[in-house]
């Protein structure tokens, strides 16, 4: 049995850097990916631009070690990146006593697929790293 996922898209904001108390580096990032936008009949429709409509999804992502410091110091928000890893579920109590859901990407692999900050040539990853 394979739990692998990969995604596609955009940081949405500044990745979040830490040191666990066992000296454990760990990044999160968000990454924005994108999906046609159906009406009540399934169908994907145009906005008022004239573009196929979207919905976004946001995914958390969460990296370690060596890829966590890597990404931690290259990645910004905007840049377009792939991400392979496996998807984590967790499950906790708030202060309240409320059982909490979550759903992570536990990151194996980053590649760079543009520049920070969303500008520039898409396929210009030259001064990326190749990260596993």
């Amino acid at each position: 049995m394979t739990n692998i996922a990969i995604l596609t898209g955009r940081i949405a904001r500044e990745p979040d850097t830490r040191e666990t108390k066992g000296g454990t580096n760990v990044t999160g990032i968000t990454v924005v990916t994108d999906r046609p936008a159906r009406d009540k009949d399934g169908k994907s429709y145009k906005d008022e631009n004239g573009y196929t409509a979207k919905e976004s999804e946001f995914h958390r992502v969460t990296c370690f070690n060596g890829l966590a410091k890597t990404v931690g110091q290259y990645c910004s928000k905007g840049q377009l990146v792939s991400v392979q890893g496996r998807i984590h579920y967790t499950q906790w109590e708030d202060k309240d006593g409320v059982t909490r859901y979550g759903t992570e990407i536990l990151a194996d692999k980053v590649d760079f697929l543009s520049r920070g900050n969303g500008s520039g040539d898409e396929n210009d990853n030259t001064d990326a790293p190749e990260i596993d």
